[in-house]
């Protein structure tokens, strides 16, 4: 079942929207290794060490695109979510152009109590912002929305890095 703001897009967009909502699962690479990564972002986290959350984040990310096969992208960790009206920021991508690359940039303090996020959230946000990349460059959508389907890829993502810290002694 689409999302409210279906109705509002062109015809054209809606065809992309239903081939992204039709996409309902996204396989793990064969041979991904994070869990050193994933466990350093968490102990990071722990230690609000930005530089170590965004060196953790940018290998995994640098991981993920390399099996999938895609360009790379660049991730920013920055420290405060903007927020206005609407709420809080949590990660932003910004498709590549040309030769540069594309950026995604995730927030790991709240806006308001400017506190550390939890650990599950930001990767969440991390795996969130992977799968637009994804959409444009594995998927060849001419652009990504925010659909069931997104959301189902998104989230077997996020399970499978997290699943890599149970295989932790």
């Amino acid at each position: 079942m689409p999302f409210a703001y279906y109705d509002r897009l062109s015809p054209a967009r809606k065809r992309i929207y239903r081939r992204s909502d039709a996409i309902g699962s996204l396989p793990i690479p064969a041979g991904l290794d994070v869990t050193s990564d994933v466990s350093g972002v968490r102990a990071a986290l722990a230690c609000d060490a930005r530089t170590l959350v965004q060196r953790h984040s940018q290998a995994i990310v640098d991981r993920l695109a390399a099996r999938y096969h895609v360009p790379p992208i660049r991730v920013r960790v920055m420290a405060r979510r903007p927020s206005d009206d609407y709420g809080e920021l949590h990660g932003f991508y910004e498709p590549g152009e040309g030769r540069a690359r594309a950026r995604i940039t995730v927030w790991m303090r709240t806006a308001q109590k400017r506190q550390v996020v939890a650990f599950r959230s930001f990767l969440r946000t991390l795996c969130h912002e992977v799968c637009h990349h994804l959409d444009y460059e594995l998927f060849a959508l001419e652009e990504t929305f925010h659909t069931e389907g997104f959301y189902k890829r998104e989230s077997a993502l996020a399970n499978a890095l997290l699943a890599t810290l149970t295989s932790l002694p």
